[in-house]
């Protein structure tokens, strides 16, 4: 009685357990269908629910059945402990799990079944590019589910043998036989024969085993396409020779066995001969050492003895193919490469690229972080840490600028109450933008949108910000109940606050009991329920960090790093890049675990109702065309997207550096060239903040491209040959207009040098002004900041900038003090831009001339003036901490006046 008591109580005590992970699920399943209603995105919803539901049904009954199948033999063979209800008990909620698994296989099928070709085939099999992408994935899973099915069963089958033969081995030799009666018989016989019938049944299903075996190997050899061992990624002379023909042979033996399995069960029914019925072990013993030895043996002898003597012309076949392959699966085909002759720059060179110039980007993001947040700011709860770069039509000009939100950061409230958290401070407020080339006397950015409520100080419509809260942003903040009894908090006015009350229609509206409750079990906070605050028009909005937002519609896309900040129509809205990417496409290279890219989709989020836009741009990717299949109605085409969004669409940075990762070697067609790379290049160095050695990064900049009809938004980088630094090339990406997303490649002449970014930091370096200067102000208790050196192609010529950024070792305000240019044989530093191009150029017109009055050879009057400021302001820094310095520089200084004088 004891022993049913404490059974009674686990069993109860599992139910309960049971019961309340249950309704956890199922809680969330409810608001989780509902947060996707209001956002228009519920047929994807339901497509993944029905699909995982099916599968489950699927794969559980299929399991079951089986399972059950051969218990029920494996009970009328033999005498059990346990009835064939617990039996059934225990396959039951093996299935489950079964089911469970198998249902995250749900968009594997999906893509099956809704594939679109590739229209291009391996060069070894033949074989659409889709079926590696979307067939081969759905037949391994296939495989591996009925494998498990067999070897779980199998291994159920025969514990259940096992205990029988416990069973009959203690007992007396009374057998009570399947139907109730007992008889008397001889033990041993009885034990063999039941052990006769075990045999025959594990055989048939280690024939399942073999069968499944085989398949394996049949799909094993579509893996050579991923094969890295080789030169290249791919199939390759060994694979193709050696490989292959040893995985048909194993398949075919693996076939083998599953047939002599039943000729091994015939010749134990007929009693044959011990030396018949051994053939199976024997060809088993074989086939094991095969598969362990074979596989790599084989190919490594072919590898070494025949490869290696004559890789080169063995191996240009599959070369070829992956060149091509990879190129074709990261968008490299259609890359345009032209000759850049790399000229001196002049003084008319400069003249031409006035709108080039005018939007260089002297601000660094990086310390420029810092100053939005001393300077704009305003309360300890904002946030202005994301700093995005963009462009904008601004009273007639095309400029560059740095565009923020001011977002709230709830983590930093003094007063972390339910009521603050969850009804009051729910929303940032407005936007910091200034222009990338532009600063104030005292090294601060010009802002032309700044302060709470946002204020606009050029006059330009496209700026205005209309609706300047922000609900769904960057920051992971906590969910919020809006249009309550208690206003929110807006923005901060002088000693008040203003208030406000949502107006939007994001979220889940709160209009029943029952929504509350369900609400306030998915969040485990009895509050929702208790608050006498909520009103049946309020809502709830949760999931509003926008990468994890779009990430929960659409997690078979891969998302950018880097969302950014638009103004259109007087709105806030966030614009997102999302990559449709996969591992399986064959002979292309990897780029950590992809080797295939397509940014096929634009995604815009509204930042006041939290809406999700998903707009196709690449409608030649296969990939999203499986997907529109599969949610037919959910993605829009790009020309359904408004034209104030459309302007701000940019190449993405993500895309572009896997892009130039993989063209830094890609570029070579000629496979000699490639073989031996002879020609690859990598990304170049620069010195960056203290004195680091870091990887350029790809930089957005206004430019008029070689050629172009005018200027444009670019992302661009050099490149330099692996283990030199100087420059060999660079690469655009470019963003406006009908132009979107073309590349291209600029080449140097070879037989020119052309100075890379850490040879231009060396020249800075060891100019004697420069360097000097620098020392002074890390000894007077600064620290210096180098900005991003930037390379900028000028008409046929180079021009180099770096800002230099002043920060106090005790503040946290950096300042832009400096600015250096170089045009790869001279350099100067200069307080900003303008001088530091009239210091190496002299002053400029219109029409392209050099300054009156300046002889060639001669230094201009404005370029004399540069220099003796400079002087007078190393004077001013020295002066009291090195009288070395200061000496050098009143001398300088002299020279430069007489020289002045002398004009």
């Amino acid at each position: 009685m004891k022993q049913d008591r404490d059974r009674f109580k686990a069993i109860a005590i599992a139910i309960v357990v049971i019961f309340i992970l249950s309704i956890s699920g199922i809680v969330r399943l409810i608001t989780d269908y509902w947060w996707f209603d209001a956002l228009g995105a519920s047929q994807i919803f339901m497509t993944g629910l029905k699909a995982k539901i099916l599968l489950f049904i699927l794969s559980a009954s299929f399991f079951l059945a089986f399972a059950l199948i051969n218990l029920r033999i494996s009970s009328k063979s033999n005498e059990s402990r346990f009835s064939f209800k617990r039996k059934f008990m225990v396959v039951l909620a093996i299935s489950f799990f079964i089911g469970l698994s198998s249902s995250g296989k749900w968009f594997v099928v999906l893509q099956y079944l809704n594939q679109v070709p590739f229209n291009l085939s391996d060069p070894i099999f033949a074989k659409d590019v889709s079926f590696y992408v979307f067939s081969l994935p759905f037949m391994i899973a296939l495989r591996n589910f009925l494998m498990a099915c067999v070897i779980i069963t199998a291994l159920l089958v025969l514990v259940d043998y096992l205990q029988s033969f416990i069973v009959r081995f203690f007992k007396q030799p009374e057998i009570i036989a399947p139907d109730g009666t007992t008889y008397s018989a001889d033990f041993k016989l009885a034990i063999s024969n039941m052990g006769q019938k075990a045999l025959v049944h594990i055989t048939v299903l280690g024939s399942f085993f073999f069968v499944l075996l085989a398949a394996g190997h049949y799909l094993a050899r579509f893996g050579v396409m991923y094969s890295e061992k080789g030169i290249v990624v791919g199939a390759g002379y060994a694979d193709v020779v050696a490989y292959l023909p040893v995985v048909q042979v194993l398949m075919i033996m693996a076939a083998i066995i599953a047939v002599l399995c039943y000729v091994w069960i015939f010749a134990i029914s007929k009693q044959q001969s011990p030396g018949k019925r051994n053939i199976l072990a024997s060809v088993i013993v074989i086939y094991l050492i095969a598969s362990l030895i074979a596989p790599a043996v084989i190919p490594g002898i072919v590898q070494a003895f025949k490869v290696s003597p004559n890789e080169e012309k063995l191996e240009q076949p599959y070369i070829e193919s992956n060149i091509k392959f990879t190129k074709i699966a990261y968008g490299l085909t259609k890359v345009v490469e032209k000759d850049f002759s790399v000229e001196m720059m002049t003084p008319e060179i400069l003249s031409n690229a006035t709108a080039t110039l005018d939007n260089i980007r002297i601000l660094d993001w990086r310390p420029l972080t810092q100053t939005y947040k001393q300077t704009q700011e305003m309360r300890l709860y904002y946030d202005l840490s994301g700093i995005d770069i963009d462009r904008y039509e601004i009273n007639g000009n095309y400029t560059e600028v740095m565009i923020a939100p001011r977002e709230m950061n709830q983590e930093r409230l003094q007063a972390k109450t339910w009521v603050n958290l969850h009804l009051v401070y729910t929303h940032g407020f407005g936007a910091v933008m200034s222009p990338v080339n532009s600063v104030t006397k005292e090294g601060m950015p010009n802002y032309l949108i700044k302060d709470i409520p946002p204020v606009c100080t050029v006059p330009d419509e496209e700026l205005q910000i209309e609706v300047p809260q922000i609900y769904y942003g960057e920051m992971d903040n906590d969910f919020v109940i809006v249009n309550t009894r208690t206003a929110e908090f807006d923005y901060p006015m002088g000693d008040a606050n203003e208030y406000t009350h949502y107006d939007g229609g994001g979220g889940v509206k709160l209009d029943s009991s029952t929504k509350e409750l369900l609400m306030a079990i998915r969040f485990a906070d009895i509050k929702i329920m208790l608050s006498g605050e909520i009103t049946p028009e309020s809502r709830i909005l949760f999931d509003r960090a926008i990468r994890e937002r779009i990430s929960k519609i659409t997690p078979f896309l891969t998302l950018d790093e880097d969302p950014y900040l638009v103004i259109s129509d007087g709105k806030l809205y966030w614009m997102l890049d999302a990559y449709t990417v996969t591992d399986k496409f064959p002979y292309s290279e990897r780029h950590g675990s992809i080797n295939y890219v397509r940014n096929s989709v634009k995604i815009v989020v509204d930042a006041y109702n939290g809406d999700v836009t998903c707009y196709i741009v690449n409608t030649t990717d296969p990939v999203i065309a499986t997907y529109t299949k599969i949610f037919p109605g959910y993605f829009k085409s790009f020309d359904l997207m408004p034209d104030g969004l459309k302007k701000h669409v940019r190449y993405p940075e993500g895309l572009f550096e896997v892009q130039s990762a993989i063209y830094n070697t890609y570029h070579m067609d000629n496979v000699k060239v490639f073989y031996n790379k002879e020609d690859a290049w990598q990304i170049p160095n620069e010195v960056y903040g203290t004195g680091k050695q870091v990887p350029v990064d790809p930089y957005y900049i206004i430019i008029k491209l070689p050629g172009g009809a005018k200027e444009e938004f670019v992302l661009m980088r050099s490149v330099t040959p692996i283990r030199k630094d100087n420059m060999v090339a660079w690469l655009a990406a470019r963003s406006d207009g009908d132009h979107y997303g073309e590349l291209l490649l600029y080449k140097f002449p070879k037989e020119r040098l052309v100075y890379g970014p850490l040879q231009i930091e060396a020249k800075f370096d060891q100019d004697a002004v420069i360097s000097q200067q620098l020392t002074l102000w890390s000894q007077q208790g600064s620290r210096v900041t180098r900005g991003n050196l930037l390379v900028i192609p000028l008409s046929g010529s180079i021009l180099y900038i770096e800002p230099l950024y002043i920060q106090a070792e005790t503040g946290q305000l950096p300042e832009l003090k400096r600015v250096l240019v170089s045009d790869g044989e001279r350099v100067v530093m200069e307080e900003n831009f303008a001088s530091a191009l009239v210091a190496l150029f002299g002053e400029t017109r219109s029409d392209g001339a050099a300054e009156a009055g300046s002889e060639e050879g001669e230094k201009s009057t404005d370029v004399l003036i540069a220099e003796a400021q400079m002087h007078y302001d190393a004077i001013l820094d020295s002066m009291g901490t090195n009288w070395t310095a200061f000496g050098e520089n009143f001398d300088k200084l002299g020279e430069v006046l007489g020289e002045l004088g002398g004009d």
